[in-house]
């Protein structure tokens, strides 16, 4: 299959493009590097980033950025850009790509445990991700041609707590993330929610 991984740049990206190059052609997609560049914040930049690709079978999106911080210190700027970034980004990529996706194709999409094990400071990455989710179930009810659409929903990445100079304890390797990923991809499930440790 033809599979763009757009975030294929980042810690998660990574790590599901190396899983999926073993057995099929990855397009690696980022915001400043990779095959091709793309801004999810724009949709002329999606719909552009598609033209280039042409034909594929399936988006993996590992993409998207949102705000972390006490809930009453949380501005409106921070609540537009979690919004405009990682859930209206990743939304697009589903609503400008399901012209360009083959028939049977695929789109997955990635959450985070937040969305049902939230933290302090988590108010706005928990409404991005849970919005992430329903719109997943929501999308794939109306889906046509057989294409699919799944979220899959990481726990906190070791090497992102270490970074944070956190806890590593309660950490998942990122090395371990991709099962979920491919299983979304090669599997016949839509509408979704695969957490990654269910998949290890």
């Amino acid at each position: 299959m033809k599979i763009i991984v757009v975030g294929a740049t980042g810690l998660i990206g990574r790590e599901v493009a190396k899983a999926l190059s073993a057995k099929h052609e990855v397009i690696k997609v980022g915001h400043k590097n990779g095959d091709i560049r793309v801004d999810i914040t724009s949709s002329g930049s999606i719909e552009e980033m598609y033209k280039k690709v042409g034909a594929f079978d399936a988006v993996v999106s590992t993409a998207g950025g949102a705000a972390f911080g006490e809930f009453e210190k949380l501005t409106d700027d921070n609540f537009a850009y979690s919004l405009k970034d990682k859930l209206m980004g990743q939304v697009n990529l589903v609503r400008f790509g399901v012209k360009h996706i083959k028939d049977n194709g695929s789109f997955t999409l990635t959450s985070g445990v937040l969305a049902h094990d939230p933290i302090p400071g988590s108010a706005a990455i928990s409404l991005v991700n849970a919005g992430l989710e329903g719109f997943t179930r929501a999308a794939a009810i109306e889906m046509k041609r057989g294409v699919r659409v799944n979220v899959v929903s990481p726990p906190f990445a070791t090497e992102t707590l270490k970074a944070l100079g956190m806890d590593t304890s309660t950490g998942t390797p990122v090395a371990k993330f991709p099962g979920a990923y491919v299983e979304s991809v090669q599997s016949k499930r839509s509408g979704e929610v695969l957490e990654v440790v269910k998949f290890i």
